[in-house]
């Protein structure tokens, strides 16, 4: 298995603690997507790697019948039982490896995980299964650096640096406004045709204890050495342990692509 591929099989070992770590995503989205698509009910969709149905959950509860994927046994098993009553069924396969039913989808999206997926599979496979009319959506939510970020960010990278794990190339990241548009990975694809690229920032605070379960369900950082993430952790709450309320504030991007076969 190469490296990309045990980063990927890292979650699950994460399973019970990512629902609540992670962010939603914002209505925003959820919404532009429904008009960019034009999705009515009762759609039929496919999601590719659903985790425990953090983005799941706000399509199903708008009446949409949704077939999700997961690979990871456990997190399929959270996803099972976060989205009880919603018409969702939940297969512990990846879009890889699973066998499609002969069933078409109005709209087959990925919230986090498409680059996860195998590039000489996704593309052809997801172009097949769409219905006619129907549209792939990919976004995901990341790390936002906007102008005036807390702090707190360039101070940690000092402990990262020293366990090994420091940020390749310059320091701080762009800022969301200059993140690169997504759209050539998708037209360079040959069987999708993009028809809208939205951005969406937000920012959230954390204390020491929430930002370190957040840490928790990155890949990077639970494969870590155990005594390199200790280090960090210890850094974090030293960190937030000299500000008088003990928080900060990380912000977030997501970056919402819809595109449909050619």
């Amino acid at each position: 298995m190469d490296a990309k591929g045990d980063l990927s099989r890292t979650f699950d070992t994460a399973a019970a603690g990512y629902q609540s770590a992670r962010p939603a995503y914002p209505s925003a989205l959820y919404q532009d997507l429904l008009d960019l698509t034009g999705l009515r009910r009762p759609a039929r969709l496919l999601e590719i790697g659903c985790g425990p149905g953090k983005a799941t959950g706000p399509l199903a509860g708008q009446g949409f019948q949704i077939t999700a994927l997961e690979p990871g046994p456990r997190l399929a098993e959270e996803a099972r039982h976060n989205l009880v009553g919603l018409d969702v069924e939940v297969e512990a396969s990846s879009f890889e490896d699973w066998q499609p039913t002969g069933d078409r989808f109005d709209l087959i999206y990925a919230a986090t995980s498409w680059h996860w997926v195998d590039p000489e599979v996704k593309w052809a496979k997801a172009a097949s299964l769409l219905a006619p009319g129907g549209h792939l959506a990919v976004f995901g939510a990341g790390h936002a650096f906007p102008e005036g970020f807390d702090p707190f960010f360039t101070e940690i990278q000092q402990t990262y640096d020293e366990i090994g794990e420091g940020v390749d190339g310059v320091w701080p990241p762009p800022p969301p406004d200059q993140l690169p548009d997504p759209s050539s990975d998708y037209e360079a694809s040959g069987y999708f045709t993009v028809d809208a690229v939205r951005r969406y920032v937000w920012a959230q605070q954390y204390d020491a204890d929430s930002y370190i379960a957040l840490l928790n369900t990155f890949s990077g950082h639970i494969a870590m050495p155990p005594a390199s993430r200790e280090r960090l952790f210890d850094a974090v709450r030293a960190i937030l342990g000299r500000r008088p309320d003990g928080l900060l504030t990380r912000h977030w991007v997501a970056t919402l692509v819809v595109a449909h076969p050619r």
